[in-house]
């Protein structure tokens, strides 16, 4: 018998994964995780807008030189890490499962960005394609499924941020894409300007930071094509046989554009943010009744509800009497302050009549409408004190899930809490403008404020003030009504309109059309809010041109998509030939 020592490979052993490479591969998921949740962090009520820039830095770091599965993968930890905590409230009265699977669903749409960000990220001037690729993922997110989910726009979280002006330039849009722009431009000079401090070889070889590999000229505008070196080796050279980089400046150009360009454009938009009273002004006032408990059970509460506006609204006209405070021209109730069908319920409708009757103005309500047969309505009522009921909108775009249930067979196997909305809710057609004591105000129902078209169509049919009605007593005290606040703040510049937002259980606020909050209540407090606001006819730019910034955008993503896989396909054909 005898025994033999096998020789170990040495350049085996030298490739064998060490503790450290097994750590590396985890720092890209790692920072996609952290970019989302620096995105997260940048919403309200935090007035940490600027979060949101580093957060597309990090993203554009993460996914720059990645194959497309990769893109598709860290984009979806981005998207997990910024909408998890993001929409955290939807499942606040009802579990965990429901806010998972939207957060999850939703997660996807930032995954096929980062798949879109890695393709065109090989590109020239690709911080561009990219902002534009982040804008098609957000678009297609306010459309599809069940008619879009556009909460957590980017543009949402930049109430506070310098790039706001650009509401009025093309609204959400435009504005996304300029702080996804900056954001990406931000990483992109912080690699040029490494590029350029880095030694070369005498070779002239250059490697990409990303990938370890030769990069590709054409895409980064860095590689053994730059133009020679004219310097003699001194110095560092001297001693370790290199020389400095002397590489194209185009990409360093476009690196600086990309950041300059959003920051000049918000500045020169500044004359476009305006909130002078072009048609005089207006005394609007915006109750907030407050509910009995919080909860699901808000339903159950219905004739307490409507009671807890009735008195804040005669409470109003009792200070008007005493001269404690100024008369309103007209008074905004909240959506679903009226959950009883005034029509079918002459008890409700004689409380709310006494009420009007007694501030003497004209009063919009909001009320669930229940016909006997057919889906309900959730209905905004122009109430006149001398003719009771004379307009009604019904909300044009219902919430999936909330107000009717799609799919109800199916979804009641994974959650019994969809029985709760018992019979569904249909939508209205009518674009809601009401004219009160002769100011036209347009009306966008509560979630309707997260979608440009439901605002915007109310400011093209002659709106001179926006009202949001909205009822979030059952999101309790979560972030929800911030972050929705915020939406009509930058609706209020995007339109350079005064929105006033009354809310059942709070926040209720008044916005300037610069979109100043000038007045707001407490969460769960009843309280009244009376304020003069400007009212203005005038439209801004992003009023006027409606989709078209939106879709010149998606154009642009298309663009560099088709460039890349352009690219791609010359790449394969040159290599097999």
């Amino acid at each position: 018998m005898s025994a033999t020592i096998t020789p170990v490979d040495a350049s085996a052993a030298d490739t064998a994964p060490t503790p450290a490479s097994r750590l590396r591969r985890f720092v890209r998921p790692g920072a996609a995780l952290l970019s989302g949740l620096l995105l997260y962090l940048s919403f309200p009520p935090r007035p940490l807008w600027w979060l949101a820039l580093p957060a597309f830095a990090l993203l554009g770091w993460s996914l720059r030189g990645r194959r497309l599965r990769a893109g598709f993968g860290l984009g979806y930890l981005a998207g997990l890490g910024f909408l998890m905590p993001l929409l955290i409230w939807t499942g606040e009265e009802v579990g965990p499962g429901p806010w998972l699977a939207l957060a999850a669903l939703e997660a996807l749409f930032v995954a096929l960005a980062g798949l879109g960000v890695a393709a065109v990220s090989r590109l020239p001037w690709w911080p561009f394609f990219a902002a534009g690729v982040w804008i098609l993922a957000e678009a297609a997110r306010a459309r599809v499924p069940f008619g879009g989910f556009p909460w957590g726009k980017i543009a949402f979280g930049q109430a506070d941020g310098i790039f706001l002006p650009l509401a009025a330039v093309g609204g959400t849009p435009v504005l996304g894409f300029a702080v996804a722009l900056c954001g990406f431009g931000l990483y992109e000079t912080y690699r040029q300007i490494q590029a350029r401090r880095a030694p070369d070889t005498e070779t002239g070889a250059v490697h990409d930071e990303d990938t370890g590999t030769g990069t590709d000229t054409e895409a980064d505008g860095v590689g053994p094509d730059r133009a020679p070196a004219t310097r003699t080796g001194t110095g560092i050279e001297a001693a370790t046989g290199t020389r400095p980089r002397t590489l194209p400046r185009g990409p360093l150009v476009a690196a600086a554009l990309a950041v300059l360009v959003p920051v000049t454009g918000a500045l020169a938009a500044l004359p476009l943010v305006d909130d002078s009273a072009e048609d005089g002004t207006a005394t609007v006032a915006a109750v907030q009744g407050n509910v009995p408990r919080l909860g699901l059970d808000f339903n159950s509460q219905r004739r307490a509800v409507l009671d807890n506006h009735v008195a804040r609204t005669r409470e109003l006209a009792a200070d008007v009497k005493a001269g404690r405070a100024p008369q309103p021209d007209f008074v905004l109730w909240p959506e679903n302050s009226s959950d009883i069908d005034p029509y079918a319920n002459a008890d409700a409708a004689e409380v709310i009549d006494g009420a009007v009757d007694a501030i003497g103005v004209p009063t919009v309500i909001g009320a669930v409408i229940a016909p006997e047969t057919g889906k309900l309505r959730n209905t905004l009522i122009e109430w006149d004190p001398d003719r009771g009921p004379v307009a009604t909108y019904d909300k044009r775009h219902v919430q999936p899930f909330g107000e009717y249930i799609p799919m109800r067979s199916l979804v009641r196997v994974f959650n019994s809490n969809v029985d709760r909305v018992s019979r569904d809710f249909g939508a209205g057609t009518k674009v809601g403008v009401f004219d009160l004591a002769g100011t036209k105000v347009g009306l966008a129902t509560c979630y309707e404020a997260a979608f440009d078209w439901a605002v915007r169509d109310t400011v093209t049919h002659g709106a001179q003030l926006i009202s949001v009605p909205s009822n979030n007593a059952t999101f309790g005290r979560s972030e929800m009504t911030y972050q929705q606040l915020a939406m009509s703040r930058v609706r209020a510049v995007e339109h350079s309109r005064a929105v006033v937002v009354p809310v059942t259980s709070g926040v209720s606020a008044v916005i300037r059309p610069d979109g100043e909050i000038v007045a707001e209540t407490k969460m769960f407090t009843p309280d009244v809010l009376v304020e003069k606001v400007p009212l203005r006819s005038s439209l801004t730019p992003a009023t006027r041109m409606g989709t078209l910034p939106e879709a010149l955008l998606v154009a642009l993503a298309a663009a560099g998509l088709g460039w890349s896989a352009f690219r791609s396909v010359r790449a394969r054909r040159t290599g097999a030939e």
